[in-house]
């Protein structure tokens, strides 16, 4: 008999043998709330961010129309802003929430919250409402809990410019704030896995080799990610982590991260990572470029050549748009399914 989606993606990340990669989209800065899904089953953007069963359904109907073997919620990287007390830009049916303003100049200005507060504002319960709702209804299916990763997030609520060159001219503030954020979303993770969500995906599109270079990465990135890894583990789930971007300078700290999973853009060869870096499961990362394209024997050529070279989990490599076609989507998720 095989094995349920759930339990593979949960082999997987333990290193344990498996028949084939599972085939994923996690939500968050990689999710698959494309228009044709919701125009299909009337179950719409943004109406979906702000109710839990709302929330569940559309996770289901992706889940349903494109083949993805999870359910991946939110639909976007602002909910940890949001309840930081940025302004939010909510968006539309095809275009993703986004950050309207940051609620601080400078590290310097941040106002630190009470966590058990903030775990009772903005959308954090309608997130992990849903996750119960989708762990009840789908058991055999992995529900993966998607959060916005430290950096990305402490550059939402400081503005991006200042905060990143304060990261080398006000360490110390930049510091204090960096534990305030990976505090907060050590919470939030903690809150979705207590609701019944299977794994964390941890999406940092900030923290990347050409923003930081590698001593601000190891830094900030590898030691606040590290923290927010561990505080999940020590509620028992896995943690998957995206890092956006090309790598070449940053690759030799990607050991470093305690994640169970390193999720990479399409200009990384993940081949030759793995051949390097043997111990580091590998994910993604087929481009989501060539998604958007839409010519699903091209996406199925290349997405048999990740499964042939034995990349670990397949998924796109970073945020979809939302106009890719459901036909290049199951193209993708058809060929590992069929192996």
């Amino acid at each position: 008999m095989s094995i349920s989606p759930k339990q593979r993606l949960l082999d997987t990340l333990a290193k344990k043998r498996v028949d084939r990669p599972p085939v994923i989209c996690t939500g968050g800065m990689m999710n698959a709330a494309i228009v044709e899904v919701m125009t299909t089953t009337g179950h719409t953007l943004p109406e979906a961010h702000f109710q839990a069963d709302r929330m569940a359904t559309l996770a289901g109907d992706i889940h349903d129309g494109t083949g993805f073997e999870n359910l991946g919620i939110p639909f976007c990287m602002t909910v940890e802003a949001e309840v930081l007390g940025s302004e939010i830009d909510f968006g539309s049916l095809a275009c993703e929430p986004k950050i309207g303003r940051e609620l601080f100049g400078s590290v310097k200005e941040v106002r630190f919250r009470d966590v058990n507060t903030m775990l009772d504002s903005g959308r954090i319960r309608e997130v992990a409402g849903a996750a119960g709702l989708l762990a009840r209804t789908h058991p055999d299916q992995p529900v993966i809990g998607s959060l916005t990763g430290p950096v990305s997030t402490a550059a939402s609520l400081v503005s991006p410019m200042q905060f990143l060159k304060e990261l080398r001219k006000e360490r110390e503030a930049a510091h204090r704030v960096m534990d305030y954020v990976s505090t907060f979303l050590v919470a939030f993770a903690r809150a979705l896995v207590d609701s019944g969500a299977t794994a964390i995906c941890i999406g940092d599109p900030t923290a990347t080799g050409e923003i930081l270079g590698p001593r601000m990465f190891d830094e900030y990135a590898v030691t606040y990610l590290n923290k927010i890894i561990d505080g999940i583990h020590s509620a028992g789930v896995p943690v998957l982590v995206h890092i956006c971007g090309e790598m070449k300078a940053v690759k030799p700290s990607l050991p470093l991260l305690h994640s169970d999973a390193i999720s990479t853009d399409a200009f990384v060869n993940l081949k030759l990572l793995k051949e390097e870096y043997p111990q580091i499961t590998t994910m993604g990362n087929l481009s989501t470029i060539l998604l958007e394209s839409g010519d699903p024997e091209k996406v199925a050529r290349r997405t048999e050549t990740l499964v042939r070279e034995g990349i670990d989990i397949i998924s796109p490599a970073c945020g979809l748009s939302t106009s890719t076609s459901l036909e290049a989507i199951r193209a993708m998720t058809g060929v590992v399914k069929e192996r």
